[in-house]
This record gives C-alpha cells, structure tokens and sequence, in this order.
C-alpha cells in the first residue's frame, strides 16, 4: 500500500498543474478566492442573493467555486452592469489559476477584443 499514497499525491498535483501546490496552500488559497468572491457580491448580494451567496460560501472545494462563476456574473451583472460584472469574474478567474486541473481553466473569448 506505501505505493500508492506517492502516486496518489502525484496524480492529485498533475491534475492542478502544478507540483508545489500542498494541501494546506490550496486549502487557503480556495479561503482566498471564495472570501474574494463573497467580498465582490457584498451585503447587496448577500441581502438580495442568498442562494447564491450560500453556494458560494458552502461550496467544498476549489472546482465548486469555479462553477459558481456564472451566477456569481449574473448577480455582478444586476449589481453593476455587465461591462463591470465581466471585469470582476475576470479578477475573480485569474485567482485560480494554477488551481484547476487545466480542462477548466478559462479561454480566451472571441466577443472580448
């Protein structure tokens, strides 16, 4: 069984991408991007948007807090305007890079040139 916690481990850092990520460095850098986020939506968001603001806070792990990115931009959108909003979840997108495996991480679009 000793073989397989190595190998265990180093399959869980090649999906993140990076091998100097430990569990205590993602476990706070998710704290990170989900208080970076909840800061973004504010007592506005939190007053008007519970569920949202709930699924954010309760998410469990890093690759829940990135799905959540399409409501949290609907919130920032009805909150600012999408011009704003788009450049808020780009801020909040660059907070997980070198956190996701690299099939979720965000592309360049076409409609932003």
């Amino acid at each position: 069984m000793r073989w397989l916690k190595p190998n265990l481990k180093s399959s869980f850092m090649a999906l993140l991408g990076s091998g100097e990520v430990t569990p205590s460095v993602l476990e706070d850098r998710t704290e990170d991007i989900r208080q970076f986020i909840l800061d973004e939506l504010g007592e506005f968001g939190e007053k008007h948007y519970p569920k949202i603001t709930r699924r954010v806070r309760y998410a469990q792990d890093v690759q829940s807090l990135w799905y959540t990115r399409g409501d949290v931009m609907a919130v920032l959108a009805a909150m600012h305007g999408e011009t704003i909003a788009r450049e808020k979840v780009s801020r909040i997108s660059d907070k997980f890079k070198g956190m996701l495996p690299r099939g979720l991480s965000s592309r360049s679009s076409p409609l932003t040139t």
